[in-house]
């Protein structure tokens, strides 16, 4: 399951005319690196929740790739609701145990691999750029309690979610049914890690952590984020028995996109 209806704001205005997955990193788009990854791993199904410019999303991808078949969900108030929403489109659609993503993420294929359990959470030790739900641990390495971005961290170690979790079908079963239940309530501008944290300390959900830590993986937001994700993905190349070259001219592209976005008078077309 991939998110991918929001509007990109922080990443105007490359996402003008794109939504935010088709973002270049190196050459090669958010999207086409997320499906290069599930598709080495085995994966035969993704549903994509669109909404920002979703033609652009359908023409990218298609209905399949490879042995990959791709379903859509379009969330038409994807302007006025968030993610909580995005994954409540998605309740009659899903009835098997699966990967959820967000569509801005990068990562490293081998990353995927510890998610491919039931009921796991990908995280990884904080950094200064980082920011979001976190989560503390207990000894055995299963999620104790979700903390949102807006409150203080208790005492002790804490890990940022990286946003990708994997879910069981009983675990599916049961954030499907709060789900119903928080949209029914107008509560449509939450993040689905309410609906988690609630089970989680109904003791109706669990998590045990996947570690990142250390390892390449990068949520890209800004301009900013970008220009710290070339760092870490080279450019994708058909025969990887090549050595890759040195992204120098993707680097000097990006640093006037960079420029061009603090002066204001930028226009993103490639």
């Amino acid at each position: 399951m991939l998110l991918a209806a929001g509007t990109g704001s922080r990443l105007f205005p490359l996402t003008q005319n794109d939504p935010k997955c088709l973002t270049m990193i190196n050459g090669t788009s958010i999207l086409e690196r997320m499906i290069l990854n599930l598709r080495k791993h085995g994966f035969k199904r993704l549903v994509v929740v669109t909404g920002h410019l979703e033609n652009r999303i359908r023409e990218e991808l298609g209905d399949s790739r490879g042995n990959l078949k791709i379903e859509y969900i379009h969330s038409p108030k994807y302007k006025t609701t968030n993610n909580i929403y995005s994954l409540w489109m998605a309740r009659k659609y899903l009835n098997e145990p699966f990967v959820l993503l967000e569509s801005d993420l990068v990562f490293d294929e081998s990353l995927l691999g510890g998610m491919l359990y039931p009921d796991r959470i990908a995280l990884d030790n904080f950094s200064p750029w980082m920011n979001g739900t976190c989560v503390t641990l207990t000894e055995t390495g299963s999620v104790n309690a979700f903390i949102s971005g807006n409150e203080k961290s208790p005492k002790g170690t804490s890990y940022k979610t990286v946003n990708i979790y994997s879910l069981s079908k009983a675990s599916w079963n049961a954030v499907s049914r709060r789900l119903d239940e928080v949209i029914a309530a107008g509560k449509v501008n939450d993040y689905y890690e309410t609906v988690f944290s609630d089970l989680l300390d109904e003791g109706t959900l669990s998590f045990q952590k996947v570690s990142f830590e250390g390892k390449p993986w990068y949520e890209i937001d800004t301009v900013e984020d970008l220009r710290e994700a070339e760092k870490l993905f080279p450019s994708i190349r058909p025969d990887v028995s090549v050595k890759p070259e040195i992204p120098f001219p993707r680097h000097r592209l990006l640093n006037e996109v960079f420029t061009g976005v603090k002066a204001g008078n930028l226009r993103y077309g490639t």
